[in-house]
């Protein structure tokens, strides 16, 4: 499990209320994409500025475009803290071809038009799936994804 960083527009923008933005939590959907550039906490802000570096999809890579669904579970605030509890997306497949590389998981909100940019994790290395192999991006069930506090 690798811990993610919050992009710094997403506590603005929780922190501030911005209509069209603002994190609603249970009515939200959220989505991981993959990718191999990295992402830059304090200057990206939502999916346009990091789509056009996403892994490439397709049927033969098992990649789809926009990532894999990281459901809702649990989101509190507690004495002060916020904490944003997600599923684990479903696993990546290779499928006939090879997926990758990325190094990046980037999780955001994909309900509101701008899709903001909630946090990224990094994997430390490249990696390449080759036919058949999956990739999970497994989240704390229990602390949750991130706290703002």
């Amino acid at each position: 499990m690798v811990a993610f960083v919050k992009f710094n527009k997403f506590v603005e923008t929780v922190a501030a209320g911005i209509a069209g933005n603002m994190f609603t939590g249970s009515t939200d959907a959220f989505k991981i994409m993959l990718t191999n550039t990295a992402p830059t906490a304090a200057t990206n802000k939502v999916y346009a500025d990091v789509s056009g570096t996403e892994v490439t999809g397709g049927g033969a890579t098992g990649y789809t475009a926009g990532g894999n669904a990281a459901a809702f579970s649990t989101g509190a605030v507690t004495t002060g803290t916020l904490k944003l509890v997600l599923t684990s997306p479903t696993a990546w497949t290779a499928s006939t071809d090879t997926m990758g590389p990325f190094r990046y998981a980037i999780l955001y909100n994909s309900t509101p038009a701008a899709k903001p940019l909630i946090a990224f994790a990094d994997y430390g290395t490249s990696i390449t799936l080759q036919n058949t192999e999956t990739f999970t991006v497994t989240l704390d069930g229990t602390n949750g994804v991130l706290t703002l506090a």
